[in-house]
């Protein structure tokens, strides 16, 4: 729980974030990273680092095992804290709040970051932590095509390449297609501006046409940009009287995937559903869907688009452990 990760973070000092790093690093070799390897890693004596690692396994940031040999990982709650760190050094965040939601791939927290101009008022955010792998890291594999045929992969890799690939698409689709503003990313979480209102589901329109039609605008949009969400529904869209907003895009694909028109056909028919079950709103499925294609760019430009993110994706991929000055300076305080 990261209110449990909050409770300890003042504690920790610039060596118990080199531990925590150094297993992050290990477990790219190791599922359980053995206690002699740890000194590589971390270059602190055998009696200083045997006494942190027994803090941070009671304080639950690290899990430890005696077979088949002593080793070691970091679960989410080590993860949360090495990632809680670099936001606040690098000023991405100066506070964190209450929880606001949680799935069972994600849980989020609300935020605040300082304005870039100091006469400015603090800005809202959220951090969303993405969770995938937490429950059956096997079911993640099958349903997560960016993960792809990797064999030694574990919850730290299919989490933060979740991350990395939201953060992506929020940045190519922000500002043009209606979404959250993306701040910072790090590890296995986003940070990124509050959504507008509330989430559709929850929310009684008082004209229900108006926002279908803005809904689909936005779809249409992101369809011209090479971009279908792929797990659009009324639980991941926000409603205010500014319009709306599209949120949750770690499962976005390309135009030109194998499943784009089935999947496109699952996220319209999604929204008209709810708007015909909670308003009597209807609105013709395939003609919506011929007026989406009609404006997707050219398979040259979605091909060109697809193999760019997934080059993004494989770097991000690659860069699994980030060491250096800001994962050993001191742990900043974190008020709420």
């Amino acid at each position: 729980m990261i209110s449990d990760v909050l409770k300890v973070f003042r504690g920790l000092s610039n060596k118990d974030f080199r531990i925590l790093t150094g297993i992050e690093m290990g477990m790219k070799h190791f599922e359980w990273v053995p206690v002699e390897d740890m000194n590589k890693y971390t270059k602190l004596p055998v009696d200083k680092l045997a006494y942190r690692l027994k803090k941070l396994v009671g304080n639950k940031l690290v899990v430890r095992t005696f077979q088949p040999y002593e080793g070691y990982q970091i679960y989410f709650e080590g993860y949360d804290a090495l990632a809680l760190n670099t936001f606040v050094k690098r000023k991405t965040i100066t506070a964190i709040g209450d929880e606001i939601g949680v799935g069972k791939e994600s849980v989020v927290f609300e935020a605040i970051k300082e304005p870039e101009l100091a006469i400015g008022d603090p800005i809202p955010v959220i951090i969303k932590f993405h969770r995938e792998g937490r429950t059956s890291f096997k079911q993640v594999k099958r349903t997560r095509e960016h993960i792809g045929d990797r064999e030694h992969f574990s919850w730290i890799y299919a989490a933060r390449l979740a991350a990395q690939r939201e953060f992506d698409i929020l940045s190519t689709l922000y500002p043009k297609v209606s979404v959250p503003r993306p701040v910072g990313h790090n590890r296995h979480a986003i940070v990124m501006e509050l959504a507008k209102g509330s989430v559709l589901v929850k929310t009684k329109l008082l004209n229900p046409e108006w926002y279908l039609d803005e809904i689909i605008r936005q779809v249409k949009l992101t369809y011209s940009l090479g971009i279908i969400h792929a797990d659009l529904s009324e639980y991941n869209i926000f409603v205010s009287e500014d319009g709306i907003e599209l949120i949750d895009w770690p499962q976005y694909i390309s135009t030109i995937h194998p499943n784009a028109d089935e999947l496109l056909k699952r996220d319209v028919s999604n929204v008209l559903t709810h708007f015909d079950r909670k308003y009597g709103v209807k609105r013709d499925l395939e003609e919506l869907l011929r007026e989406i294609k009609a404006a997707g760019v050219t398979a040259e430009e979605a091909a060109e688009e697809a193999a760019e993110t997934e080059t993004e994706t494989e770097i991000a991929s690659k860069e699994i452990a980030e060491t250096g000055a800001e994962s050993e300076a001191e742990g900043a305080n974190i008020i709420r």
